[in-house]
């Protein structure tokens, strides 16, 4: 069985957010990158897949080469391989697009990511791999198991769970508790160094989608304080101001 595991070069959560050129272009500046937190359960259910079946695992990312660091990572928490495709994520389609031409290209029974990434969180990626190749696609997947060719599913739904049977191959979206986050060992930290990364060249694509500026959240304002007994101010703030009545 061959694994593809998909994942995103996005900033850590306590890295401070800030961009240049009049707001156009994120600054890297100081940014510490990480595997997208659900990412890293979608990798961490494909190692446990290939510990109890020997699956064979690679792992995904379209970026620059400022990348590798994460691919390497993922190499040294168990995966067998990784493969870089060469270019800036610039929109959903476009990545989803590169992961189809090498999910293709490689013939993979199963292919996970997480539900969505931490940085744009659009959440539409798995569904548009899906759609390029014809395959049923699933998420969020909260249980994974496997029966020969046919996969027993979880996921969430409002209001509840529901619970899936699914043939081999299709897409996942991934989201705890699919599977307990991995921390490279210093043996999977050596290994990594030799594995092999592949980098190929995109695919034509094109989503239609342009850029064209960043923007903070505003800051939030100061705390008033009311007294206790005027409920009437309370009342009339939270419709005025916090507008949440």
């Amino acid at each position: 069985m061959k694994i593809l595991v998909c994942i995103s070069h996005v900033p850590d959560t306590t890295s401070r957010i800030s961009f240049t050129d009049n707001n156009t272009k994120f600054d890297t500046t100081g940014v510490q990158f990480i595997i997208g937190p659900y990412d890293d359960y979608a990798l961490a259910r494909a190692i446990e897949l290939k510990e109890g079946s020997g699956a064979t695992v690679h792992v995904l990312n379209v970026g620059l080469n400022d990348t590798e660091p994460t691919l390497r990572k993922a190499l040294a928490i168990g995966a067998d391989e990784a493969i870089r495709v060469n270019a800036e994520p610039t929109d959903s389609f476009f990545v989803a697009s590169q992961i189809a031409a090498v999910a293709k290209a490689g013939g993979y029974d199963l292919i996970l990511m997480g539900r969505e990434s931490i940085d744009y969180n659009s959440g539409v990626v798995h569904g548009l791999v899906g759609e390029l190749l014809s395959l049923p696609s699933v998420s969020p997947v909260m249980k994974l198991d496997l029966d020969g060719r046919r996969a027993k599913l979880a996921r969430e739904i409002e209001g509840g769970k529901e619970y899936l049977e699914v043939d081999l191959p299709f897409v996942a979206g991934c989201q705890e508790p699919i599977a307990e986050w991995k921390i490279p060992n210093m043996r999977g930290i050596m290994s990594a160094r030799t594995k092999p990364l592949k980098v190929v060249d995109p695919v034509s694509a094109d989503g239609g989608v342009k850029l064209t500026r960043f923007e903070l959240p505003p800051p939030k304002g100061a705390v008033k304080m009311i007294a206790a007994d005027n409920v009437g101010e309370l009342v009339n703030l939270l419709k005025t101001e916090a507008k949440v009545l």
